[in-house]
């Protein structure tokens, strides 16, 4: 594989600008309007069709998106967003998908001085023959179903790469619900609950009594999560208590394949969940933000952080304090997370169970780190993130030095 290209590198404006435009209320529909008239003037116009399935995305139209996606990829697998005076091009190996496939680069690279360009790889993991001038690569691919084989095939690439690429595919393959607990097993101080990957039918059984939970699930015991395989946000994500409840929600929700795991209650004192993002850059922890709601399953979107003040306060306080307290107490699972992870950078969220121990939930690399919220609200996030970046960035010229 050779480190220069005759195949064509088609622009496109700035992402992060475009999610940040539909985050502050922005006209999106006139946004979508002017990548249409690109496409009047010239149906092959490729930035235009990718850049309608990212506009699509952000008002929802998931099917829209995709498929304007698969037109642009039809013509063009190469892409890139300049930066005037750039310092460094990071070429980052992507799968056809929505925001959440990909590890997102364009939210956490802005002002960073990076340019970034865009590999697109195929159904199977295929790459172009040649690849564009580039200092760092990194394998930006998250894992899910429809990225599996696409994962699979690029187990090693670093070792063929004509540049320094980070995170390994093989790694990132680790990072599934079912596999992840078996990895990281046995670390102290650490709680991941045994996640199996379960048909509806042998659920039924277990459902019906048919079939004991332990047989299907290590150390099973009700109460139960269960979230159909490929939902995100929470999306089907249930708590049921027992044989009768797990029957209603099959009958209801119907999931041909589901991870189920063992609840673990994590409230606090006063009856909040408090659930952390947390990025982790060459080793090192940075708060991405803390959710703080009265109900188990908690986001950041449905914890009405921005109704409440004391929340935000909060939050504000964990992110000032965070090396000192979180992280401190947390640093040898950290330490050894990280060691059997081997990846350069990935993100998870997670809580502290009343014990003090830290409660794993999942772990990927395209998990959305973003400073996208608004200031007069959040003023104590925009200092924080830009650390974030910072380091991010630090560590893609470390490695590409390093090279």
């Amino acid at each position: 594989m050779s480190d220069s290209t005759t195949e064509p590198m088609v622009e496109l404006p700035s992402q992060a600008a475009l999610i940040r435009a539909a985050f502050e209320g922005q006209d999106v529909t006139a946004l979508i309007q002017q990548q249409l008239d690109r496409l009047h003037a010239d149906a092959s116009e490729a930035g235009a069709y990718i850049t309608l399935g990212l506009l699509y995305q952000l008002i929802g139209q998931k099917e829209n998106a995709l498929a304007c996606q698969d037109a642009g990829l039809h013509y063009c697998r190469l892409y890139c967003q300049p930066v005037e005076g750039a310092t460094l091009r990071l070429l980052t190996i992507v799968a056809r998908g929505d925001l959440m496939t990909n590890t997102p680069v364009e939210l956490m690279l802005e002002g960073q001085g990076v340019e970034i360009i865009r590999l697109y790889v195929d159904a199977i993991g295929g790459l172009t023959e040649t690849v564009p001038d580039h200092d760092v690569a990194l394998m930006a691919v998250g894992e899910s179903d429809e990225t599996r084989t696409i994962l699979e095939r690029l187990r090693g690439l670093g070792d063929r790469w004509p540049k320094p690429v980070l995170n390994d595919a093989a790694s990132v393959l680790e990072l599934s619900r079912d596999r992840l607990w078996r990895r990281l097993a046995g670390i102290p101080g650490l709680v991941i609950p045994p996640t199996v990957r379960i048909s509806r039918g042998a659920l039924i059984q277990v459902a019906n009594g048919e079939r004991p939970l332990s047989e299907v699930l290590p150390g099973g015991a009700w109460p139960l999560i269960v979230r159909p395989v490929g939902s995100h946000a929470g999306m089907g994500l249930v708590r049921v208590e027992d044989g009768v409840a797990l029957s209603a929600y099959l009958d209801e929700a119907r999931p041909e394949m589901a991870y189920v795991s063992r609840f673990v209650d994590y409230g606090g004192v006063d009856g909040g969940y408090r659930k952390y993002r947390i990025a982790f850059i060459a080793g090192r922890p940075f708060l991405a933000h803390m959710a703080i709601g009265d109900h188990w399953m908690v986001h950041y979107l449905n914890a009405g952080m921005a109704e409440s003040s004391a929340k935000r306060d909060e939050e504000a306080a964990a992110m000032a304090g965070f090396d000192q307290a979180f992280a401190m107490r947390h640093a040898a699972a950290f330490v050894e997370m990280t060691a059997r992870l081997g990846l350069d950078y990935y993100a998870i969220d997670c809580a502290e169970t009343p014990e003090g121990d830290l409660l794993l939930f999942e772990a990927d690399v395209s998990m959305i780190v973003h400073a996208l919220d608004p200031v007069d609200l959040y003023p104590y996030k925009r200092p924080q993130m830009a650390k974030i970046f910072e380091a991010f960035a630090a560590m893609l010229r470390a490695k590409a030095d390093r090279g």
